[in-house]
């Protein structure tokens, strides 16, 4: 099994150590993109700021993402559940993270 820094110990959180892996960005623009289409918002993805993987029957990413609408960045948190064999993600968590 190759890992990349995105694998973990099952039911505990795991801290992601490559924040710009192409797959961690590809959820944190999939969590994005869901938000968007369930809140009629128009987010633009920024970067990820920080992650945590979690093994469950599939994997949670919980990720920490910038996002901009219009001028106005901040910073959200984002839950995605991935089953990467059966080519499933779910979105079931984005807010806001206020400092």
């Amino acid at each position: 099994m190759l890992c990349d820094g995105i694998c973990g110990i099952p039911g505990g959180w795991q801290p992601i150590t490559n924040l710009k892996d192409p797959h961690v960005v590809e959820i944190a623009e999939f969590a994005v993109t869901q938000h968007n289409k369930v809140a009629k918002e128009n987010l633009k993805f920024e970067s990820v700021i920080k992650g945590e993987t979690q093994v469950v029957a599939g994997m949670n990413y919980k990720l920490v993402l910038a996002a901009k609408d219009g001028e106005a960045e901040n910073n959200y948190e984002a839950v995605v559940w991935e089953k990467a064999w059966l080519g499933y993600r779910n979105l079931t968590s984005f807010k806001i993270v206020h400092s």
